[in-house]
């Protein structure tokens, strides 16, 4: 059975996502890396979810949650970069 195109988006938008934070192979991570990256494709994800819920929905206190959430995993996601990262345990 064909899929349709909409869950095809949806698999390119996971790919493109792991993507961003899966490393190659050749590279060998330390304990808390690995957790870092889990965490950061975790929010990603998430992002992704709320984004697509936020195209759909009607309900205005709904989409004022959705846009909250928005808020706080992208805060949590650029808590998590690089550089920010380094900051904080300096």
């Amino acid at each position: 059975m064909a899929r349709g195109w909409e869950s095809k988006s949806v698999e390119l938008q996971m790919e493109s996502a792991e993507a961003h934070v899966r490393p190659s192979f050749d590279v060998q991570l330390q304990a808390g890396e690995l957790d870092l990256l889990r965490k950061k494709g975790t929010l990603m994800l998430s992002r992704t979810r709320v984004l697509r819920e936020l195209e759909t929905i009607r309900n205005p206190r709904y989409r004022s949650q959705l846009e909250k959430a928005l808020t706080d995993l992208n805060a949590e996601l650029s808590r998590l970069e690089p550089e920010n990262v380094r900051a904080a345990t300096a």
